[in-house]
């Protein structure tokens, strides 16, 4: 599952790298969902499902331990103290989100805004649920080995912005 999957490239390369697993994207923004569907035809991806809407709605219907992957990539900072309760990561999705992974599942959070990152860690380092990745804790500034850039990413890395990728695996046992 991917939150907010933007212009779907990233979503859309997991699909064809693995055409008998199902994937899941959710994104608000209809422009976003308009550039999936054109990705989705012109690929002739049969294993994508889309999800219009806030993300935390769905996933809040899915089942426990229902998900190998969950995937949030550069979301939006929102980036005055006032907004900050919009943020995707936050306490209770993070319960939540723990709630739908597989035991060993992964959850990847990418962003390039210092202030996100460090609200990134911050609230990760009180989810017990979480074990950071070696490789993430090693050299977060670079991109993990297949995993497929994004245009917020391209974005980013043009402007001069460093992105740093944050990968967890979701304990074996949830306190």
């Amino acid at each position: 599952m991917e939150i907010g999957f933007g212009g779907g490239e990233h979503l859309c390369e997991w699909a064809k790298r693995a055409p008998d697993e199902g994937f899941i994207g959710a994104e608000h923004f209809i422009n976003g969902i308009a550039k999936m569907l054109t990705h989705i035809e012109e690929e002739r991806l049969s294993n994508i499902r889309l999800f219009t809407g806030d993300a935390r709605k769905l996933i809040e219907a899915l089942k426990d331990q229902s998900l190998d992957r969950i995937f949030i990539l550069f979301p939006d900072p929102w980036p005055k103290k006032r907004h900050h309760k919009r943020r995707i990561v936050q306490d209770a999705t993070l319960h939540e989100i723990a709630r739908v992974l597989k035991a060993g599942g992964t959850l990847r959070i990418a962003s390039d805004i210092p202030g996100y990152i460090d609200w990134t860690l911050e609230c990760m380092s009180r989810r017990a649920e979480f074990l950071r990745a070696a490789e993430s804790l090693e050299h977060p500034e670079e991109r993990p080995a297949g995993w497929p850039e994004t245009r917020y990413e391209r974005k980013a890395i043009r402007e001069g912005r460093r992105p740093v990728y944050l990968d967890y695996r979701r304990a074996s046992q949830i306190p």
